[in-house]
């Protein structure tokens, strides 16, 4: 609890002490009139100082203004005791709605404190702690076991356990050691690392984060600027009811004070709070618990719109597949042994840096013995031709087979990048390289089908055969393939045209090639963001990890927390306005009508702290 939270419980304790004791004393006159007036003051003086002051700047119609009317009416009917406890009532709902709120923004700044305070800058030797903002790129830090990482660089020595969880949400600790990227925020759990800084602290990953989440209560959902609108002029028509209440039924009916008893009841049941708190606390909740899940979404606004995705749309490199290639089949000729092929292929590709010839290299997984390798030709367009062993081995395309391969060659059907090889003119055989689809893909989209969205599509530059051939695996409803970046532009606008006038469609890329297509759909989610500056720059929502299946887990969290929004909604208008009827009716004492308002109050705030819940 802050120091102001204690204040106003010491502020409503010794309220109600007084008024307790004004009951229990024998009063009468201008000296009950007196006692209950101390109360009153000592439980609502900031109020009626706050309504004043608003009145002062030209925001009249506040609760504090509807709570000073309510109270001082029911003072001027000498119901001393109900304008004393609607005052104290009142701070009772203001107290927990402060706590409630300060709450939550602690758990988002609990979980989004990632800011480094300090820095080990390397000179000469020597260690000095500096800020994070006083180190340039190029300089070397030194960061020990335990604590934060302040500024995205390269290993150059060292190894340890990495917590990425504050960036990522993933519980699983990485392996860093020379050569690896370092992004900061994460936490260094074991050994001492030495760092060169890649980016200057504004620049860094925190930073750009840190910014991002700041910013994101500026962009509001509909659901909150309709309850700002709503508010704007709820409260004056509420006060002039509540006026007219007063008035006009006295004038042909009398009894002024019951009349005047029944308006001041309807202007405290009418007190907008439970609106004007709930909503935008149940978004800053979702946005807080996405956040604590890896996905940070840049306004409530974005959120409220993912609820309604009807389409989602898919880069594939980086998306659904690793962007990485990998053996996938090995088709050794006959008489061949699929270790012999293996092996063959990745003598002669050797010396390649090609990413095909990596992933050979790396399916063989064995160190080679160079001195086997000589004469190492690469054939433009073709593949390579190498001496392994004093034998002349081809790998490469069916161009190259046609112009090396003397004997048992014959073209492969197989979906994706096929290397051939050789020796001396006769077929060995040929392997078949793939990039890998990500273990969750599947499983990804089944989840988004189940969830109701109506079309998945999948975007790419790659051949026909392989585009379909992943797009098959996975289950996704349309595939697009052998596209340029403008050419995704304008199918995303076809898709666009063809969903329903409510429905969203979402576009999930890496962000780096595709910043136009993220800009130009609903909403563009950004993925694999660690390191990746435009990702953060050009999507609305990033994800902080390489795994689709955060999308359907975002999808489930807007949706919670537009559900709660709603309910808040419907439950409070719904209250008050029953509320309302009864209490012009004069059904409703004044008392009963606080406990109304405040009880509406609390059990929508409490509602809307389940937003902050994000589950899996």
């Amino acid at each position: 609890m802050s120091k102001k939270q204690k204040k106003s419980l010491l502020r409503i304790l010794l309220g109600a002490a007084l008024l307790a004791l004004c009951l229990a004393l024998p009063l009468e006159g201008i000296w009950r009139l007196g006692a209950f007036l101390a109360a009153y003051l000592v439980s609502g003086g900031d109020v009626l100082w706050r309504a004043v002051r608003n009145i002062f700047r030209g925001q009249v119609f506040d609760e504090n203004f509807l709570m000073c009317i309510a109270t001082v009416g029911a003072f001027c009917t000498q119901e001393y005791m109900e304008g004393v406890l609607v005052m104290l009532l009142y701070q009772v709902g203001e107290l927990f709605q402060s706590y409630a709120v300060g709450k939550s923004r602690g758990a988002i700044s609990a979980l989004m404190d990632i800011r480094p305070d300090y820095a080990n800058l390397l000179e000469e030797g020597e260690t000095r702690q500096v800020d994070p903002e006083e180190v340039e790129i190029g300089q070397e830090i030194l960061v020990r076991a335990g604590e934060k990482i302040p500024l995205d660089g390269i290993v150059l020595e060292g190894s340890a356990a990495i917590d990425t969880s504050a960036l990522t949400g993933e519980s699983a600790p990485r392996e860093a050691e020379a050569g690896s990227e370092l992004l900061s925020g994460c936490i260094n759990l074991n050994g001492t690392l030495r760092l060169r800084v890649t980016k200057e602290f504004g620049e860094s990953t925190v930073s750009k984060i840190l910014d991002m989440v700041e910013n994101a209560s500026e962009k509001k959902a509909k659901a909150e600027d309709f309850i700002t609108r709503f508010a704007k002029y709820y409260t004056p028509s509420v006060v002039c009811a509540a006026l007219a209440l007063a008035v006009i039924p006295p004038l042909f009916l009398g009894d002024w004070s019951a009349w005047v008893s029944r308006a001041m009841s309807f202007l405290v049941i009418s007190c907008p709070c439970a609106l004007v708190i709930s909503v935008p606390l149940s978004y800053f909740g979702g946005i807080g618990g996405a956040s604590k899940a890896g996905i940070l979404v840049k306004g409530s606004n974005y959120l409220e719109a993912l609820s309604k995705v009807e389409t989602v749309v898919f880069d594939k490199t980086g998306t659904l597949t690793k962007g990485n290639f990998a053996l996938a089949e090995q088709a050794p000729a006959e008489g061949v042994a699929a270790q012999e092929l293996l092996e063959c292929a990745a003598l002669a590709e050797s010396y390649s840096t090609h990413p095909i010839a990596q992933s050979i290299r790396a399916a063989y997984g064995r160190e080679l013995d160079l001195s086997r390798v000589q004469d190492v030709r690469e054939i433009s367009g073709k593949g390579v031709l190498a001496q392994v062993d004093g034998a002349q081995i081809a790998a490469g395309n069916a161009k190259l087979m046609e112009e090396y391969c003397q004997s048992g060659y014959a073209p492969s059907e197989a979906v994706g990048s096929v290397v051939y090889l050789a020796r001396d003119g006769k077929y060995l055989g040929h392997l078949t390289i793939r990039d890998e689809i990500k273990e969750d893909a599947a499983q990804t989209i089944a989840e988004l089908k189940a969830a109701g969205v109506r079309q998945t599509v999948m975007l790419t530059g790659d051949a026909k055969a392989v585009a379909e051939d992943v797009a098959g695996k996975l289950g996704i409803d349309a595939v697009y393939a052998e596209l340029l970046p403008l050419d995704k532009v304008q199918k995303v606008e076809q898709l666009l045209e063809q969903k329903s006038g409510k429905g969203k469609l979402v576009f999930v890329g890496d962000g780096i090639n595709d910043a136009p297509v993220l800009t130009r759909a609903d909403i563009g989610i950004a993925m694999g963001a660690l390191g990746s500056d435009a990702a953060i720059e050009a999507a609305d929502i990033v994800l902080m990890t390489d795994a689709p299946s955060k999308i359907p887990q975002a999808i489930r969290i807007s949706r919670r927390t537009h559900r709660i929004v709603m309910q808040n909604i419907v439950f409070a208008l719904g209250v008050k306005g029953v509320a309302l009827v009864l209490g012009a009716f004069g059904l409703i004492h004044m008392l009963a009508a606080v406990f109304a308002d405040v009880g509406v109050s609390v059990i929508a705030i409490i509602n809307a702290m389940r937003a902050m819940k994000a589950k899996e």
